[in-house]
């Protein structure tokens, strides 16, 4: 009976597409119609019933794990996407070469310091980027701050010392990526202004909303810095950072010591994973959908990107399994490189622009695997009314939060006067919880939000397809 069920559902979505046929660049709403709310359900019932995301994700994260660019690891991940996407039966699949970062973390982090005699031990770990410390470690005096303004004004104060960015999340804001947005910039930032004033060392309290013993690392920059002013840099648990503020209060003169034994290599060889479905009426005109292969090494890289990575390939398979057949093709892309360089997300779009490729649209998804909640758009005026009508399509499967913003790193490199971005938004309040830390593994995944999410970037996907089309873009 199911099989009956499905070869009626896929047959009526087959013919409405072929009925819907429009090349237009903007389309009433009232064009959605129920062939479109019939193939969102099927989406969703086959996510729950049958998906693949999860089973993915627990080989790529328990067998592969943590997937820093240039490692052994992301060159396993490479092949595991490839082989995966062959399997599924994807009309094209193939490598797209890209040199990428390599910067090994090197022997566990040290850090600690000295309070009446007890040793307090410090949870630390390397930012990516960062140059190691002298063989013996480094050991000053602490300048808490509160902002990058702050270290400008200290000026000269500041030779000689570590600098300690203590400025925590706003937990008043309930966008959580609102919160990291507004602190990221001591992580990223902070050792060059401190380092320009001869400053030791930066230490910097962790990218997150939890008081938890995780160091969450992430990248760092030197900017304009001259090669002589890098300083070694490192984040420290946000328990740690409360507990350290409270000692420098009381011992200002408390000396703090790290060591980290980081180092950049050269550049190394690797690949963005492509596979496509073709399209039926415009093979040369694409909708991309993708996550990134990479990750930070200190876990297994499930929630960030595990999930999009699976996800975006999941929205091929849900497309096939269905019977649909796209009028453009539609492209699933694993970048490689997203957390220290965009190089993947660059090469994609430096490659397309060679090729003279037309891309329609292209969704991200990098944000977690939680409870799906919307989508963000960044696109044309024209094609913003009709992509928000299609609210109403998912409303009933918790997607109620579509806004105009950024749509991800990845595909913003294909930014031009009319292609259609998207960013996937699930529920944030859990995300940074695991970010970049050690604790981003896989059993931190549920699988039906998991499930959820796949099925709503298949449906956005679907009605991209069905109702966006562009021109080539003139010159």
């Amino acid at each position: 009976m199911k099989k009956i069920l499905l070869a009626f559902f896929t047959a009526t979505i087959i013919i409405s597409c072929n009925e819907n046929k429009t090349t237009t660049n903007t389309i009433s709403t009232n064009t959605v119609n129920k062939t479109d709310s019939i193939a969102i359900k099927q989406f969703f019932s086959t996510a729950l019933t049958d998906g693949k995301a999860y089973e993915w994700l627990r080989d790529l994260t328990q067998n592969i794990g943590g997937r820093l660019s240039g490692s052994p690891e992301a060159q396993m991940a490479v092949e595991w996407g490839e082989k995966l996407m062959k399997e599924e039966g994807f009309d094209k699949v193939w490598l797209q070469p890209v040199m990428v970062p390599h910067w090994v973390r090197g022997e566990k982090e040290v850090a600690n310091y000295s309070i009446n005699g007890t040793k307090i031990n410090v949870p630390i770990c390397a930012l990516g980027g960062s140059i190691a410390t002298p063989k013996n470690g480094v050991m000053a005096e602490v300048i808490e701050v509160k902002s990058l303004d702050e270290v400008e004004k200290l000026g000269e104060k500041v030779r000689g010392k570590i600098i300690f960015y203590n400025r925590p999340f706003d937990n008043t804001l309930i966008n959580t990526f609102a919160a990291y947005g507004g602190c990221v910039d001591q992580r990223y930032g902070g050792t060059e202004v401190a380092g320009k004033y001869g400053a030791v060392g930066t230490i910097v309290r962790s990218m997150t909303n939890n008081l938890d013993d995780y160091p969450h690392t992430g990248s760092m920059g030197y900017g304009k810095a001259k090669p002589e002013d890098y300083i070694p840099t490192a984040a420290i648990s946000t328990n740690a950072s409360e507990l350290l503020s409270k000692h420098l209060k009381e011992n200002p003169n408390l000396k703090f010591y790290f060591k980290q034994s980081c180092e950049t290599l050269p550049d190394a060889p690797s690949f963005n994973v492509i596979g496509e479905i073709a399209g039926s009426e415009f093979p040369n005109k694409y909708i991309t959908v993708g996550g990134h292969l990479d990750s930070w090494d200190l876990a297994e890289g499930a929630h960030d990107d595990g999930t999009g990575v699976v996800q975006s390939m999941e929205v091929l398979s849900l497309l096939k399994r269905n019977g649909i057949k796209p009028k453009h093709t539609i492209r699933a892309v694993l970048f490689m490189n997203e957390e220290n360089g965009l190089r993947g997300g660059k090469k994609y779009a430096e490659e397309a622009k060679l090729k003279n490729e037309i891309h329609v649209a292209a969704l991200e998804s990098d944000s977690g695997g939680h409870t799906p909640r919307g989508f963000s758009y960044n696109g044309t005026k024209e094609n913003q009314e009709l992509f928000m009508g299609w609210k109403s399509l998912l409303e009933p499967y918790g997607l109620t939060d579509w806004h105009t913003g950024y749509a991800g790193a990845d595909i913003n490199p294909l930014k031009n006067e009319t292609v259609t971005l998207s960013g996937y938004k699930p529920d944030s309040q859990r995300y940074f919880d695991y970010h970049h830390a050690a604790t981003d593994t896989f059993d931190k995944v549920n699988l039906r939000e998991l499930e959820l999410g796949s099925a709503a970037m298949a449906s956005l996907v679907y009605l991209m397809d069905k109702y966006l089309d562009v021109e080539p873009v003139k010159k």
